[in-house]
């Protein structure tokens, strides 16, 4: 059978190319089911260790393991035919060398079959990521409010406020740039300085509470989907609200079981004549 006129998944190397370009979309995917409705709107898709608080009803992102993000990058992978997929590496699966994020990484890759992984931290992990990139392994950047270091930062907060803590972004964003990452997530970063490192790095840069001068942005699906209401993150806009139709419809459900009008002869197998 002919390949011809087979579309091709965005790869990392065309997400790199949409620098100063056409915007990124970019949301999180967790499911096949979801990924299959965001896939063709969609030019980035993230498997995003935030399952752990979406899905797992986890405080943090903490406690997310690797076999965790490798399941659902698999769930993820089957439901796409045209968005580039990234998987999270998840808290300690990297941070201990070098050597140890590219095991981990491979794992994702040929597990997987995702496009690369996102890792975070800056001038911390300039090292790793040249390390990966160099040997095969495309690297997706996070710098700026980093959820997996919530327990030494103090919570979830946005930076950038003092000239100390804009210098530190400024200097790890030119740092994954350096390393050869191919785009970085800025999030939770004052609005002019995310539009400063936009424009001074040669990578898009995917913004999460951060500008729209940036490069793309990214939410997490639920949030935007208004399923997920534990909180609403200043930097969420809610583009429906499906969280209260699940209830009603969960609503009708129960009150027909418990009428005795579902299920009716049309949902019921009848006896071959």
């Amino acid at each position: 059978m002919s390949a011809q006129g087979k579309q091709k998944r965005l790869t990392t190397a065309s997400i790199r190319s949409m620098k100063g370009g056409d915007r990124v979309v970019c949301l999180t995917a967790y499911t096949t089911p979801i990924a299959r409705l965001l896939d063709p709107h969609c030019d980035l898709l993230l498997v995003g260790d935030s399952l752990g608080m979406v899905l797992y009803g986890m405080e943090t992102t903490v406690s997310v393991t690797l076999d965790m993000m490798i399941a659902h990058g698999r769930a993820v992978m089957r439901g796409v035919s045209h968005a580039c997929v990234i998987v999270d590496l998840p808290f300690g699966s990297y941070q201990e060398s070098k050597e140890q994020a590219y095991r981990n990484a491979v794992r994702i890759l040929q597990e997987t079959g995702c496009d690369g992984v996102k890792l975070e931290g800056g001038e911390e992990m300039a090292e790793t990521i040249a390390f990966l990139t160099s040997r095969g392994v495309p690297v997706f950047g996070h710098v700026g409010l980093m959820p997996q270091l919530v327990n030494t930062a103090g919570g979830f907060r946005s930076l950038g406020h003092s000239e100390q803590e804009a210098t530190k972004i400024r200097r790890d964003a030119a740092a994954v740039a350096d390393a050869g990452a191919f785009a970085v997530v800025i999030e939770g970063t004052v609005e002019p300085l995310a539009r400063e490192i936009t424009a001074s790095l040669s990578i898009p840069t995917i913004g999460i509470g951060a500008s729209v001068a940036c490069d793309g942005q990214v939410l997490v699906s639920d949030d935007m989907l208004g399923l997920f209401s534990d909180f609403k993150p200043r930097f969420v806009k809610r583009f429906a609200e499906l969280g209260p139709l699940v209830s009603q419809a969960v609503e009708a459900y129960a009150e027909d079981v418990r009428a005795g009008r579902f299920p009716s002869v049309e949902h019921t197998f009848q006896p071959r004549k």
